[in-house]
């Protein structure tokens, strides 16, 4: 199971109503056969939904909706073409464009950039770290290195060994965003899919 992150000092996020207050674990559920693409079930540890993923298949830059329990669209995640490293966005409902995750290179796993401005209007990077098998990952603070999240995957999960579709657990400290930790969950997940279907 997920460990518990102690508290990140000031919040940090763009979806106010989703900083957690407390430690949380969010379990993000992918269905690979769903007719509109890949979509993940996202809730917390105690089973709790708190967002929904759909997926479009017949889009060529891999769109990802991201939306509340409501169906009210927080945003919508994006492949970027044309650009030296592979880089996601995404778009609120009106648009524009609220964050990016750009993987850059690393010897022996993954590695990305976050890169928003907070509810508060303060400029934010956050840095993501994989293991060689995707496994693992760490998010962290890029200025102070302090951890806002942790990645686990279980690879030798039954279905996910037969049927294709990953199970993450997120743990995520208290004052960050749980929809930005998502999306960046779901990024890596995109590059993982992209590189083992290359």
């Amino acid at each position: 199971m997920a460990q518990q992150l102690p508290p990140f000092p000031r919040p940090v996020g763009i979806f106010t109503p989703f900083i957690a207050r407390q430690p949380e674990t969010l379990v993000l559920k992918e269905k690979v056969m769903s007719l509109s693409g890949n979509s993940f079930d996202i809730s917390l540890v105690n089973g709790q939904p708190i967002f929904r993923v759909k997926g479009e298949s017949f889009s060529l830059s891999q769109r990802m909706n991201v939306m509340d329990l409501n169906g009210n669209l927080l945003f919508c995640i994006r492949k970027k073409h044309f650009s030296l490293h592979t880089t996601y966005y995404a778009e609120n409902a009106n648009g524009d464009e609220i964050f990016e995750v750009q993987s850059k290179f690393k010897l022996g796993g993954s590695k990305f950039i976050g890169s928003f401005k907070s509810a508060s209007g303060q400029q934010e990077a956050l840095m993501m770290k994989g293991d060689w098998t995707d496994t693992t990952a760490e998010i962290t603070d890029e200025a102070t290195g302090q951890p806002v999240a942790a990645i686990y995957r279980d690879r030798w999960n039954a279905r996910e060994f037969l049927g294709g579709q990953q199970t993450y657990n997120v743990a995520i400290a208290p004052n960050v965003d749980m929809a930005i930790i998502a999306a960046m969950c779901i990024c890596l997940d995109m590059k993982r899919n992209e590189s083992s279907s290359a």
